[in-house]
């Protein structure tokens, strides 16, 4: 059998991805999760696109997260009178408050406090870094700039400063009423764009949960000061997304791949999920084969340890969005093949205070010295599936549960398959040979296989994992099989 891929694809639908068909063929290349950019369409165009999601992933028996990206503060210049200015370099330039519509000597600014978080000698960065000015002078209404790198500036193109240092919040009154539609349309995760610190992810969460939700918490790194408070954000979230677009204008665009490798590991390290995005795979917005320096990039961020891998305008608005997807499928599954595996010093230094994570870290080492086909965890929660993914095993981990909320959390988490399975009001033995049954049924183990199932009692209880059973496949696991070993710990 050939084992599931481990890196999971997050695709972002846009208008080249928003019929049935086309969402379809996404689900079948392989894309587990779909992001819907908030930045751009109306929340009606949000609500019919993740209805599509949910009735196609049923259709197909798949389980297919939904992650809604809030838009954030990006901060952008005005609109010009004829769309578009060519500045060249050396010349005067100067944002102005009191401007409508700009031309080669000024434009207005759509985020009014600039004035108030630049001076003299600051350098901004446009159009994603394209364009860069010095300022000059700055009054109450105007920032007077040279431009150093020219270029064509059109309307709303983005401002960063060099160094960071926005006072812009985190969430605006746009988001905060986008989560409120998050919640209505269940979202699986909310992404957060330019948190400062942890207080931005709290309040994004008591937010959402105010509107009854409870969607997992992305904190998207692309901020300076984010950097700063790394393992506070990291802490206050579920997941991270490494967001290399904003973060490389920042910071600058070679100190992106360390932090990207820092910020996988820290995450890692603290059991939360991670993303890597921004220009995986740009140039097949237009060609149907990547280049090659964007395989090195996708292959590196599984190596990296990433969870999943994104797509953005390449799916959204490309011309080739299902090619995009299925190349960055055999891109992960090539790179896996390499992914080295270093268990045994892992487990080094680490200390378990719960019983069920114990259970966890358990099952990899054993599944790894025994050379365990699969692992099996009845989960409610999918916490157990969790800590299991945070550490490269080589064995795959399949997450059988009931619940859809924890199945479509999962289909974000590296190494782990989530299955649809009834365990309730059922006798403990009986699931068991029932779990192992249906993994011989998926064809993931055969008889003579060895197989890790962990359970927890009482059965149905959100971290009640507390059991650890190796079995020898039998031909028929519904008749009983053979019991290697079984570990049951004492609760506390």
């Amino acid at each position: 059998m050939t084992l599931p891929r481990a890196t999971k694809i997050v695709a972002t639908l846009g208008p080249a991805t928003s019929s049935p068909e086309m969402i379809q063929k996404l689900v079948e290349s392989g894309v587990n999760v779909v992001r819907l950019n908030f930045s751009h369409g109306t929340a009606q165009d949000h609500r019919d696109r993740a209805a599509l999601v949910r009735s196609t992933a049923e259709r197909l028996g798949a389980d297919v997260g939904i992650l809604v990206d809030l838009q954030g503060p990006k901060i952008r210049v005005g609109r010009f009178a004829q769309g578009k200015v060519t500045l060249a370099s050396g010349a005067p330039f100067v944002f102005d408050l009191d401007c409508e519509l700009g031309d080669e000597q000024h434009v207005g600014l759509d985020y009014k406090e600039l004035v108030n978080d630049v001076a003299a000698g600051d350098t901004l960065l446009l159009n994603d870094g394209q364009m860069s000015m010095r300022v000059d002078q700055v009054s109450a209404r105007t920032i007077r700039c040279t431009v150093l790198e020219g270029g064509v500036l059109s309307d709303r193109k983005g401002i960063n400063r060099l160094g960071g240092g926005l006072s812009a919040p985190a969430l605006t009154e746009k988001d905060m009423a986008d989560i409120r539609v998050a919640a209505e349309l269940q979202a699986d995760f909310l992404a957060v764009s330019f948190p400062k610190d942890a207080a931005d992810l709290t309040l994004a969460r008591r937010l959402l949960q105010a509107a009854g939700a409870s969607a997992a918490i992305v904190a998207k790194i692309e901020r300076v000061e984010a950097i700063e408070n790394l393992q506070e954000i990291i802490d206050a979230s579920d997941a991270i997304m490494v967001a290399r677009g904003d973060l490389a204008v920042e910071v600058g665009d070679a100190a992106v791949p360390a932090l990207q490798k820092r910020m996988i590991r820290m995450a890692r390290e603290s059991n939360r999920v991670t993303i890597t995005a921004t220009q995986m795979m740009e140039s097949m917005i237009h060609a149907p084969v990547p280049t090659r320096a964007e395989v090195s990039d996708v292959a590196n961020a599984v190596l990296d340890g990433s969870d999943a891998v994104m797509l953005s305008a390449e799916t959204a608005s490309g011309s080739f969005p299902v090619q995009t997807v299925q190349a960055m499928a055999r891109i992960c599954l090539e790179a896996e093949k390499s992914d080295p595996i270093t268990l045994d010093t892992d487990f080094l230094h680490r200390t378990f205070d719960r019983v069920d994570q114990s259970i966890a870290m358990a099952s990899l080492f054993t599944a790894r010295h025994l050379q365990v086909k699969a692992i099996a965890a009845l989960t409610e929660s999918g916490s157990t599936a969790l800590w299991m993914s945070r550490l490269n095993s080589g064995v795959p981990i399949y997450a059988l549960t009931p619940a859809q909320v924890s199945r479509r959390r999962m289909a974000l988490y590296r190494d782990v398959t989530p299955v649809f399975f009834d365990y309730h009001s059922r006798e403990r033995e009986e699931i068991l040979r029932e779990a192992e049954q249906r993994l011989v049924d998926e064809g993931v183990v055969a008889a003579g296989d060895l197989l890790i199932i962990t359970i927890g009692e009482p059965i149905g209880q959100s971290g009640g994992t507390n059991t650890m059973k190796i079995v020898r496949v039998t031909a028929n696991p519904r008749s009983g099989s053979k019991a290697i070993a079984r570990v049951q710990p004492t609760r506390n």
